[in-house]
């Protein structure tokens, strides 16, 4: 079923629902743009998808923030876990299906519980989480509730992670809350998945 008529692959809320900013054909693209487009399929990802999409139409930007999201995603500092985690986390937080979809299935193959992937989907919070993912999840759901985190929180991040680290994970909740406003503005339909959806907009 298409994007047009499924409501879980939409991404924004905004009605009618279309893609506003889909791939642009090959022979339309400029010759950064299409360097850009190259440079994505010949790196991790393998290529262009997501908020990559619309970020075509800005490829020195498009460059800038995917070297900043291959860091994030494949060379942070932080366990596997618990970067998966949190991008679950913000994805929820701003309603992405798209993010979703990719990253839940990530998490769990990273050592998440599938049941507390699906608590966090449901909107409750996720258990059972092992003690560095508990604290990963308190920094998160605090920075996107308070737009920051209290003396408490930061004590225990900061002896238990690190500054390196918690500076990693606040940049990277950050991160894929604005590409999923991005993809949101976009209305960037998510990928095909066997998982179930975020429930559908508004989450």
């Amino acid at each position: 079923m298409p994007a047009d008529t499924d409501p879980t692959l939409r991404q924004g809320g905004t009605m009618p629902w279309r893609e506003r900013l889909p791939l642009p054909a090959r022979e339309s693209m400029n010759e950064e743009q299409r360097a850009a487009a190259q440079a994505l399929i010949d790196g991790p990802r393998k290529g262009v998808y997501g908020p990559f999409l619309p970020l075509l139409r800005s490829p020195q930007l498009l460059e800038r923030m995917g070297k900043v999201g291959e860091y994030l995603r494949f060379g942070s500092v932080l366990e596997p876990r618990m970067r998966e985690l949190a991008t679950c986390i913000a994805a929820r937080h701003v309603g992405n299906q798209f993010e979703w979809h990719m990253h839940a299935p990530l998490a769990i193959q990273a050592g998440v519980s599938a049941e507390a992937i699906d608590l966090l989907r449901q909107g409750a919070r996720p258990q059972p989480l092992a003690d560095d993912e508990a604290l990963a999840y308190d920094v998160s759901e605090e920075l996107l509730r308070t737009h920051g985190v209290s003396e408490p929180t930061y004590a225990r991040a900061v002896q238990r992670l690190g500054e390196q680290a918690l500076v990693e994970l606040v940049t990277l909740v950050g991160y894929f809350v604005m590409v999923s406003w991005l993809m949101n503005v976009a209305h960037t339909p998510a990928q095909k998945s066997a998982g179930a959806p975020l429930p559908a907009w508004p989450a």
